[in-house]
């Protein structure tokens, strides 16, 4: 249907790879059909800029993806905190820590792996009352019993 003529001046240009200029991204592509001398350019151009993304979209996704790294490294903290210093607070944060980072983590298995929109309202849903049974279930072993720092420390004791 469409044939090249040159395919060297598609892939190099210069002696630079097509992906590494940018002005070639957004120029239309022209493609000649076997039976006929006109061109005709595609409609569908690639893009290199980033000004058709959403902003508000790409910003909360930025924000998100900086949302969990606080966490990963409040979680890394934590660890010699509860050594150091175990407590009723420390428990408490360790509860919060690991459960939102463990609701992210699964939410974006979930989000790799389950395909279609009941499925994934199914999961979203049973990911939340799964989050918010963990989180409860913390906070009454913190309040109910010995804690989370000091039940690490008896299981490491024996």
């Amino acid at each position: 249907m469409a044939s090249i003529v040159r395919i060297s001046s598609v892939c190099h240009r210069g002696g630079k790879l097509l992906f590494y200029r940018s002005s070639l991204l957004a120029r239309p592509l022209v493609t000649q059909q076997k039976d006929q001398d006109r061109s005709y350019p595609l409609t569908a151009r690639i893009h290199g800029s980033s000004s058709l993304r959403a902003d508000s979209v790409s910003k909360a996704a930025s924000l998100h993806w900086t949302g969990e790294r606080v966490v990963s490294v409040l979680l890394l903290a934590l660890g010699p905190a509860a050594y150091y210093f175990p407590g009723p607070a420390v428990d408490y944060s360790l509860a919060a820590a690991l459960t939102l980072h463990g609701h992210w983590g699964i939410g974006q298995v979930l989000t790799d792996y389950v395909h279609g929109e009941p499925k994934i309202k199914m999961a979203n849903a049973g990911l939340f009352l799964l989050s918010t049974v963990t989180f409860a279930g913390l906070c009454y072993f913190n309040y109910n019993d010995v804690g989370i720092c000091k039940a690490v420390a008896l299981l490491w004791s024996k």
